[in-house]
């Protein structure tokens, strides 16, 4: 079991987990691909077959508001990897080749100097490691970023959008599928910096758990806690599960078929930490995703809106917290409807778990919710959250999405740069984003205003402003 203890550290009230046991807590951070608010069971899809997902949440705590710090992957990962809204870095949306990234005025990949929470854990005598998607730099035609294990990892292993050692897909299971992800496996080797595996994209995540029970064990006979990323890059396109899931061959049958196949890996992940004692009392499970769903795929439930977009559907993501070593027996299988929690947060949240004082990095953004995760509290959130639509995705089809947004209590503004497009909800009320509220309440959309435009201008963010003006709609 763990202990909570809490200091004041320069006006923030910080709790850390102190184990009882010889070692801090472990922490396993499960980041999902394009996974939508109601694709599991247990946010409400009786379709999806995610048996041992579910199981995890009935252990555990559902959150019912958290957030993603942008609606597509490089910048979502930047947010979880740093503690810090990911434009501070020059990175908005996903990282592509270099000239379609200086065209969106962004960086090529994370910067080295960054926040980094991996490096933070090694320091503090953790074994680290990153197994699989990356997305965050050296990828397409990008050879000169750093390699993943640069940023803190003792080990590291990825596809065809990070450097080191990395799998490739071959695609042999549904060859008549064209899409344009082939040619970019086909670019990766020539990036060097590691050794490549070419092998059925529908074995990749099989693969990247068997890595991580590999990783599990480097840390037990290093004798340390570990930190494990495992990012699979289910459930984006092009949908490839095995044989016998795939159904019909139809869009919606490969999602099912890959929905299914993530679950049976993640069950075999997590059946193993369930039946070794030290891991099942002293390790913290994170299970969430990067961003909403793909349009062409599914749907984030009830919510409006998808991947790309500020509506709740493209940045709200389901969120499972297990940890038996510190969630009260009582806490099990409840969810947390009070929180409005942040990938920014992780960083902090998780630096606070291994009994790291967050004012090392006092300029991190995010909040420390160690008491949300251990289910010791509800903790409402201090500050408000802010977002920048990537400025390469307008809209889906002429449609007019806005620029900006803020989350401040239970109201959220939308608005576009120029002050147009004003859109107010009372998400909490109105989860939907149905009852535009501006109209009715000024007060409220010039706070918010205020607030959000405050942080456009002065956030110290590296993209050129000039640029995601000039691809206004």
């Amino acid at each position: 079991m763990c202990r909570t203890f809490c200091i004041l550290v320069s006006s923030l009230f910080f709790c850390g987990c102190q184990a009882v046991h010889d070692q801090p807590a472990n922490i396993l951070f499960i980041f999902i691909d394009d996974m939508g608010y109601g694709d599991l069971g247990c946010y409400g899809n009786n379709e999806v077959h995610t048996p041992n997902i579910d199981q995890l949440a009935s252990e555990g705590i559902r959150f019912h508001q958290f957030y993603v710090n942008s609606p597509i992957c490089s910048p979502s990962r930047v947010a979880v990897t740093t503690g810090q809204y990911p434009s501070r870095w020059g990175i908005t949306s996903f990282i592509h080749t270099r000239k379609a990234n200086a065209d969106r005025g962004m960086k090529n990949h994370l910067a080295l100097q960054a926040p980094s929470l991996s490096r933070e854990l090694q320091k503090a005598g953790y074994y680290t490691a990153h197994i699989g998607k990356w997305h965050m730099g050296g990828g397409r035609d990008d050879g000169d970023a750093p390699l993943i294990t640069e940023y803190g990892f003792d080990e590291s292993v990825t596809q065809f959008e990070g450097l080191g050692e990395r799998y490739l897909a071959t695609y042999e299971t549904l060859s008549h599928l064209k899409d344009s992800t082939r040619i970019l496996e086909k670019w990766s080797p020539a990036l060097g910096k590691g050794p490549v595996h070419w092998e059925k994209r529908e074995n990749f995540t099989r693969r990247f758990v068997d890595h991580t029970l590999t990783a599990i064990r480097h840390a037990k006979a290093a004798n340390k806690p570990f930190y494990i990323n495992l990012w699979p890059d289910d459930i984006h396109t092009p949908l490839e599960p095995p044989i016998e899931l795939r159904g019909d061959l139809s869009t919606r049958a490969r999602f099912l078929g890959v929905m299914h196949e993530m679950d049976l890996q993640m069950g075999r992940l997590f059946e193993y930490i369930k039946n070794d004692p030290s891991l099942a009392r002293n390790t913290l499970i994170i299970f969430t995703s990067d961003n909403g769903p793909d349009r062409k795929v599914n749907k984030a439930g009830h919510l409006r809106g998808y991947k790309t977009n500020l509506y709740e559907g493209g940045i709200r993501e389901p969120f499972i917290a297990w940890w038996p070593g510190m969630i009260p027996k009582e806490m099990e299988g409840t969810i947390n409807k009070r929180t409005v929690m942040a990938g920014i947060d992780l960083p902090v949240t998780f630096r606070a778990v291994a009994g790291i004082d967050p004012g090392k990095e006092g300029d991190l953004d995010g909040e420390n919710m160690l008491p949300a995760i251990s289910g010791t509290a509800t903790p409402p959130r201090a500050e408000p959250l802010f977002w920048l639509r990537p400025p390469d995705r307008p809209g889906y089809h002429g449609e007019n999405d806005p620029d900006l947004a803020i989350r401040m209590g239970d109201f959220k503004l939308l608005i576009d740069v120029d002050s147009s497009n004003v859109q107010l909800y009372n998400v909490v009320e109105d989860e939907t984003e149905s009852n535009n509220l501006a109209g009715s309440d000024p007060q409220k959309v010039n706070e918010l205003r205020q607030r959000l435009m405050k942080w456009y201008f002065d956030y110290p963010h590296k993209i050129d402003r000039s640029v995601y003006m000039g691809m206004e709609k």
